[in-house]
């Protein structure tokens, strides 16, 4: 019995030690913290509850974001465009408008016009509280006056020093038919000269003069308001019809006539001609031009030009009209251009879209030149070589 005892003595420490030789990384932790066990169990409790609470915020605040944006678009499509772009920049309108309406000056002018000479005499008489631009509170102005009918020729007055009230009183003539005053415009725009540094512009004033009887002589004031970003050069117009017969490939183009073209002699006039230029996959093929007609801004041509053009084919046909001043002895000069095909936009691709939408018969209509450089680049033309027709 006691033999069993002291057995049983013995063998209780060894169970021991094997609960406690080898204790966990955990356990070690826990019994390095000085804090019973009831509060490490309420920590752990209290840490998970939170970081439960942060992950349902942050899964919230995802979803809020979420339906925001989606309300955003179904409300912004139901926008027309202009009203879109005042909400998404309004900021930036204020700030344009803001420049707008800032105070330039005002300036006086004259404009008298002969009805036998067909001169007009537009005088630059003064200027009244003008905007500083230099560091001192004044300004070195000066004033260039032009037509938009014709931006070649410019006058320019002379500079006055440091002053915000300049007196000019000059006048300058120019040259102008009875017949384009109404779709022409009097520019006057006063200058900040610089010596060292580009000329900063104060301000114009704008006259379209079919908005003036001009059978009695004008003299007043005007706002100077802020200069256009880039005045628009009126090239001039063409008009000329299409008709395209996919069973014989012919493609058919009349060159009827022209107006309002661009002045590019000395005289006023020009002396224009039209090139017709078939381009097939951004290379130029075949061209074909009118005769000259001399000293006219409106000539008329009704020369007819043919094509052959298999319709496989019509889809990568670019058909570029361009109108020329001739000239016999320097190089002539191109006034402007235009071209339709699948790859044009507006009105030259309309006019091209029903050509095609009907066959057989001639579609007429009028078309703005165009800048040379422009439509140039809308082509991007590849180098010139002749291509054959395929199949051929």
């Amino acid at each position: 019995m006691a033999n069993k005892m002291s057995s049983n003595i013995t063998t209780a420490p060894s169970a021991a030690a094997l609960t406690t030789a080898k204790p966990g990384f955990v356990d070690d932790i826990i019994n390095k913290i000085p804090l019973p066990k009831w509060a490490l169990i309420v920590i752990a409790i209290a840490a998970g509850l939170l970081l439960i609470l942060f992950l349902i915020c942050i899964i919230k605040c995802c979803c809020c974001k979420k339906k925001h944006k989606k309300k955003e678009k179904l409300n912004l499509q139901n926008i027309n465009g202009s009203t879109t772009a005042s909400l998404v920049q309004p900021d930036m309108e204020d700030l344009e408008s803001g420049l707008e309406n800032e105070k330039r000056g005002r300036l006086q002018y004259s404009l008298e016009y002969n009805f036998r000479s067909q001169e007009m005499k537009v005088g630059v008489k003064q200027a009244a509280d003008l905007k500083a631009m230099d560091s001192g509170g004044t300004s070195d102005p000066y004033v260039i006056v032009y037509l938009t009918s014709d931006m070649r020729k410019k006058y320019e007055s002379k500079v006055y020093r440091k002053t915000l009230n300049p007196v000019f009183n000059e006048t300058f003539t120019f040259q102008i038919p009875q017949a384009e005053m109404s779709e022409s415009t009097l520019v006057m725009q006063i200058y900040d000269f610089n010596r060292f540094a580009k000329h900063n512009i104060i301000g114009e004033v704008r006259l379209p003069l079919g908005d003036f009887d001009l059978q009695h002589v004008i003299e007043q004031w005007q706002e100077l308001t802020a200069a256009s970003k880039r005045e628009q050069e009126r090239l001039g117009e063409i008009c000329f019809s299409l008709r395209y017969i996919p069973s014989t490939s012919k493609l058919t183009v009349v060159i009827l006539e022209a107006k309002k073209l661009k002045r590019m002699d000395s005289s006023g006039l020009s002396d224009p001609f039209v090139k017709v230029q078939l381009i097939l996959n951004k290379k130029k093929w075949k061209k074909k031009k009118t005769g000259v007609k001399k000293s006219t801004l409106s000539p008329y041509f009704n020369e007819a030009f043919n094509f052959e053009v298999p319709f496989n084919q019509i889809q990568n046909i670019d058909l570029v009209i361009s109108v020329w001043d001739h000239d016999k002895v320097t190089k002539n000069q191109q006034i402007g251009k235009v071209f339709l095909g699948c790859r044009a936009t507006g009105n030259q691709l309309r006019h091209w879209s029903d050509m095609l939408a009907n066959p057989r018969r001639p579609i007429a209509q009028w078309h703005s030149l165009q800048l040379v450089e422009e439509v140039d680049n809308a082509l991007g033309l590849k180098s010139h070589f002749k291509l054959p027709l395929p199949g051929k």
